[in-house]
Formats: structure tokens, sequence, C-alpha cells
């Protein structure tokens, strides 16, 4: 047999279908609990590993020691192109994860990624590859760099990534958040209000994540019947190029509002950022919100609470996300041999004032 265990050699050893394994292991299907339970005894007594739910603990415990965590092998490696400033939801992540990884014995290591290394895909110079027992990657969204860091032979981890499209995508483990079902949630709702007219602003090809939470929005107007229209949605490129009497992005989204001809009646924005910066074009142009229109982030920043309006947004659980890349990260270090996995958190949307709720 070969040392890594399959659903097919569990299936050959109790002389069932791999189909009923694969029931029993992912929790899925309606099977017999004295079958399942035969399944989970002896997936656990082979030395599967690959358990997609937690009744299999049960199980491993009294047929096999459970594979303990790393403990004090090495420094973790954060890399970030950007500043993790304490209104970014990686920031109150990190803590998180920082706590996790120093029980287990791990320091963690900062780097932050320059412009320069990352066009010619090099490492910091002070980065020691043979005292990093695995990577952590924050705000990385070059395909070309990340695609390098996977094939250094260290673990990676990437909270959040480069959008993916029609490219391969990046062997290594993947955390993200739900950035989907309460952007829907949110249409529904606002649908209900008598609301037809909405629109997107942010860059969708910043990140996965801006990516996702774009066609979120396009995949419930189309549900919701309601015909997609660009003239409401603000989504050029935060690299530019720009009107020539625009210098950043923040005057791009400005410029954009000022020029539309018609506004509609709800803003859904791909994140707090840049929801704070269409509350400031929307009042230049002479309109208020919510009265004139409604508005909605993404992150729940701690801004999201202090600018007026506050701001209706969808909130990230950071302490679960962190406790969840640690699980990852560990994981992948003690076993290798994991496919690779790709998690979404749990976010929750939160309704307040700039969509005309009481708070």
């Amino acid at each position: 047999m070969s040392t890594r265990v399959t659903i097919q050699d569990i299936a050959d050893e109790l002389g069932v279908s791999r189909n009923t394994v694969s029931k029993a292991i992912n929790n899925t299907g309606i099977l017999a609990d004295a079958t399942k339970e035969k399944v989970l005894r002896k997936a656990a007594e082979m030395g599967y590993k690959q358990f997609s739910y937690a009744d299999i603990t049960a199980f491993a415990k009294e047929t096999a020691q459970p594979a303990a965590m790393p403990q004090g092998t090495g420094s973790i490696a954060m890399f970030s192109s950007a500043f993790l400033s304490n209104s970014h939801f990686a920031s109150t992540m990190l803590d998180s994860f920082q706590r996790e990884i120093s029980q287990l014995g791990y320091s963690l290591v900062m780097y932050r990624i320059l412009s320069d290394e990352m066009q010619e895909l090099r490492l910091p110079s002070c980065f020691q590859k043979e005292k990093t027992a695995g990577i952590i990657c924050f705000e990385l969204f070059n395909y070309e760099y990340c695609k390098m860091l996977c094939d250094l032979d260290i673990p990676v981890l990437f909270v959040d990534t480069p959008v993916i499209g029609n490219r391969e995508p990046l062997p290594a483990d993947c955390l993200y958040m739900n950035n989907q079902s309460h952007i829907c949630t949110l249409i529904n709702e606002m649908v209900s209000r008598g609301k037809s007219k909405i629109g997107f602003v942010g860059d969708y090809m910043h990140c996965q994540s801006f990516y996702e939470r774009y066609m979120g929005y396009v995949n419930a107007l189309f549900l919701a019947g309601i015909p997609y229209q660009e003239k409401y949605c603000v989504i050029g490129s935060e690299e530019g190029p720009f009107p020539s009497d625009v210098i950043d992005y923040s005057d791009y989204i400005r410029y954009s509002i000022a020029h539309m001809q018609e506004v509609p009646e709800v803003f859904i924005c791909a994140n707090d950022f840049v929801a704070t910066h269409v509350l400031t074009a929307l009042k230049e142009k002479g309109l208020s919100v919510p009265q004139d229109v409604y508005l909605c982030g993404f992150d729940d920043s701690p801004e999201s609470t202090l600018i007026t309006p506050p701001l209706t947004t969808i909130h990230i659980h950071t302490q679960i996300m962190g406790f969840s890349a640690t699980h990852l990260l560990m994981s992948r270090i003690n076993q290798p041999s994991l496919n690779y996995r790709t998690i979404y958190t749990e976010t929750d949307l939160i309704y307040r004032e700039s969509t005309g709720d009481a708070t």
C-alpha cells in the first residue's frame, strides 16, 4: 500500500464502494450510522488524514496517537507589500495568529516586500530560508511573485490572493472571508425596499476578494432580475491611467461620481475605505447619505462607526481568521503532502444609518 492512504485504499480494506467511504468521511449523503462508524474507524486505523469534519477525532484517539503540532522548529515569515495599519482587517487577524503560533514555539518575522523586489521576483535580502518553517502572505497580489514563493519548498499560506481568473490556481493553501453571501443578502433587502438602481465601486481586479465581491454583486443583480448597468459602477484600476486632472484613486472615485449623469439609489463598495471616498464624492455632488443614496462598505473597519452617518458594512471575524490561518499553516508544516485547501470564514452583514437603519 502507498504511504499516503487514499479513499480507495479504505474501500478495498472494507470491501465497500469508494462512494460509501467518501460519504462517510465527507459527511455527505445518506449512510447508516453503523456503516459510517465502521468506515471512520478503519480510516483512523489506517492513518488517513484528510477528514473534512471533526467527529473523526473520537475514533482517531482510540486507534492512533494524534499527530502533534510542530513545536519550536523555526520562524514563520510574514510577507506583505503594504503597511498593515490598525484599521486593516489583517492587523487584528495577525495579532490572533501570532498568539497562536507563539504558543507552539514559533516566532513571527515580518518582511515588507518592496516594489523593486516584487518586479524582479527577489526575496528580501535579510530573509533566511533555512530558518523559516512557513510563510504567511498578506496584501501580496502580484501573481508571478506568489508563484515564486510557492517554488521555495516552504509551506505557504495566502490570506487573499491575486485575482486567479483563468490562471492556474496557486499551489498553496488560501484563506479568504465569505465575500459574496451578504452582498446578495443586502441586494435582496434593497430590492424589498423598492431600490433597483444599485451600483458597485472598487477595482475588482485588485485582488481575489474584491473580484468575488464584485461578482457577488453581479450575480445578485441577475438573481433579483435587475439588469447590470455599468453607468452605476466605478470599477477602474487603482493603477490608472486616470484622467489628466486626476491625481490618485480617491480623486478618481470623486471624479467618476461627479461626472455621473445619473447616480444609483445604492452604492456597494469593495471595502470601507472606498466607501468613505464615495461618501465624500456624494457630498461634493450635493447628495446626502442615506437621504439620497444608500451606502454599504465591507470589512467593518473601526472608522465605519466613526464617520457620519455610521456605515452599513460586512463584518470580518478576524480572530477566527487568525485561528484558521494557524491551523492551515501548522497542518501544512506537519503534513506537507495534504491536498491544497481553500477556506472561507464567516462574515456578518451589519446595518447602520448609511442604509437608513437605526444603529
